[in-house]
């Protein structure tokens, strides 16, 4: 059986605690596009030439479970990347039911190629089996200090546990991300999936896997975060 993320078991969660200091986000990359429109819009071709690559590390919302490839998020932040005309290519690398430690053991995988920034989005799974959180947080770690030691820049894309471990479990599963994210020195995204968990509307019959247009809700609100991020890079000499 092929085990899920967890964050979509508690209709209605959202994210809380610290973040860390707020960057300035252009207003340009505040903008939430229509879901609708946007996620039937083609994508644009692609910039010519050499392309700075951006990883995507993470389970069966990275691969886009349910939907079609040109659907999931990777595949609409790809959009988002060719309409500025920027030459970076975003790689999806998720393997449904992944926990940390299966990330882990991709890690080397996963950036073999020259890849400029890795987006960490897992531990849903780790939630749903009930994993302890200090392994969670070990194996966060080790994915976090193993990319910066090859110079990678590293995004971290925060979870959420189900209620169902009780309350200390939970909050000290989101504990792990906001303290990677301090002692790392690591931008966080809080919630990967905030404004698209419990919602009826974004998700699959399953409850669990965002359909089309939850997949577009979650690369617009990623793109708050990586928009300018990876404009930076698109500036790089």
């Amino acid at each position: 059986m092929q085990f899920v993320p967890t964050v979509l078991l508690a209709a209605g969660m959202t994210a809380c605690g610290a973040a860390p200091p707020e960057r300035v986000v252009p207003s340009a990359f505040r903008t939430t596009p229509d879901v609708a429109e946007t996620a039937s819009r083609p994508a644009p071709e692609a910039a010519a030439g050499p392309r700075a690559r951006v990883v995507i590390l993470g389970d069966s919302l990275t691969a886009g479970l349910g939907v079609p490839e040109h659907e999931a998020f990777p595949a609409r932040l790809q959009a988002r990347v060719d309409a500025a005309g920027w030459p970076i290519e975003i790689a999806a690398r998720g393997v449904s039911g992944d926990t940390t430690a299966g990330g882990l053991r991709r890690l080397d995988w996963a950036t073999e190629d020259d890849v400029r920034m890795l987006v960490v989005a897992l531990g849903g799974n780790d939630g749903l089996r009930g994993l302890p959180v200090e392994q969670m947080h070990d194996n966060l770690a080790a994915i976090v200090d193993g990319a910066r030691a090859r110079g990678i820049e590293v995004v971290l894309a925060g979870m959420e546990a189900p209620p169902n471990f009780g309350a200390i479990y939970t909050s000290q599963f989101r504990e792990v991300f906001q303290t990677l994210a301090e002692t790392r020195d690591v931008v966080l995204i809080p919630f990967l999936l905030e404004g698209v968990a419990g919602e009826p509307d974004l998700n699959q019959r399953d409850g669990i896997h965002p359909n089309a247009a939850g997949a577009e809700r979650v690369a617009a609100h990623v793109w708050v975060t990586l928009g300018p991020l990876l404009a930076e890079i698109a500036a790089e000499p």
